[in-house]
């Protein structure tokens, strides 16, 4: 078996739902031991079950998605026999992952003051919904409402949409999974631990990239845009083909929009839109001279030429359709026992 430079580390997981958990199961992945400490009644989300789903299983999709490979301790913190295995636990701990909400660690004696205490290498990665000053608990969706992203997520006059997964959840987690890395950089040198915390407001409004630099730097307000791209067309558009499947096109420059127009045998439309500039202030008009020279041909012999030629393009699948995928193969994991509920490890 391969050595990892994480096979010696200690996390400890006080995180319920998808961000905090999702930073575990990075460690996880990487041959980190991570024990999950959760209350007697276990994470929310081994309840949250689709109807498929056998009701007497404590292990529920959801929950499987970020909770792999990890032990599980139940413990009521709220008590004192459990809080003093939990700091027990800490004070061996190379990392521990939270989301409590503020006031909560302090009450529960579960802070990064009362552990650091107890070990000073203590790397103690908090993820909130809005920071320390602010109570409220954090949720993809409310976030996605409050960062700006779900009313840019619609189509021009429609309702917007929330994204189906909780993408911000994850980002963050990201984001908090590199700061622990740096962190225990840092302490190959110095030795001491850190606190270190991400906000999921904060990590949606840094993911809005060039819609929040189009307002600060240009003073354009993102708009619902659809599939479109607010900056370059025909970018992220679906067309559909005489096979009834659809495919996207993600134009990045003119020349690639000029290979495109001779692919469709249609070269006068780099005549008519030379430039980006042009493309994108003019986009109807362009998906309109697009879309029959597209639905004319089958999806996959254009696509074989689109690739061919460098053109950035793909078909739109179903989730089912994208995991048969190789690419989709080679990452899974074909079978995983998921530890029970109360299994106790230390």
């Amino acid at each position: 078996m391969v050595s990892s430079p994480f096979d010696d580390l200690l996390v400890l997981e006080c995180a319920t739902v998808l961000a905090g958990p999702a930073v575990g199961a990075f460690f996880a992945e990487l041959g980190a031991t991570v024990l999950k400490l959760e209350p007697p009644t276990g994470d929310v989300t081994r309840s949250w079950k689709l109807p498929s789903e056998h009701p007497a299983e404590t292990v529920s999709a959801y929950f499987a998605c970020v909770n792999w490979g990890k032990h599980s301790l139940a413990l009521d913190l709220r008590q004192p026999a459990g809080r003093q295995i939990a700091q027990a636990l800490a004070a061996k701990a190379d990392i521990l992952i939270a989301n409590y909400k503020p006031g909560a660690a302090e009450r529960l004696g579960m802070d990064y003051a009362t552990l650091s205490a107890l070990n000073p290498g203590l790397i103690y990665a908090h993820l909130t919904g809005y920071g320390d000053a602010d109570p409220r608990t954090g949720y993809d969706a409310i976030i996605q409402a409050e960062s700006g992203f779900l009313a840019l997520n619609a189509h021009p006059g429609q309702l917007p949409v929330k994204m189906p997964v909780a993408l911000i959840d994850l980002l963050a987690a990201h984001q908090l999974k590199q700061a622990v890395l740096v962190a225990l950089l840092q302490r190959q040198h110095s030795g001491h631990g850190d606190y270190l915390q991400v906000s999921l407001i904060q990590s949606a409004l840094a993911s809005l990239a060039n819609q929040a630099s189009n307002w600060l730097v240009a003073g354009h307000e993102p708009q619902p845009l659809g599939l479109e791209h607010p900056n370059i067309a025909p970018y992220g558009g679906l067309y559909p083909c005489a096979d009834g499947e659809q495919i996207m096109l993600a134009i990045g420059s003119d020349s690639q929009f000029a290979t495109l127009c001779q692919l469709l045998s249609a070269p006068a439309l780099a005549t008519e839109f030379p430039s980006n500039a042009e493309r994108v202030s003019r986009r109807v008009a362009l998906n309109t001279a697009l879309r029959p020279l597209i639905q004319a041909q089958a999806a996959q012999p254009l696509l074989a030429q689109l690739w061919q030629a460098g053109i950035p393009a793909g078909r739109m699948l179903t989730v089912s359709q994208a995991l048969a995928q190789p690419a989709a193969h080679e990452m899974m994991l074909h079978s995983q026992e998921l530890r029970g509920l109360r299994t106790s490890v230390f």
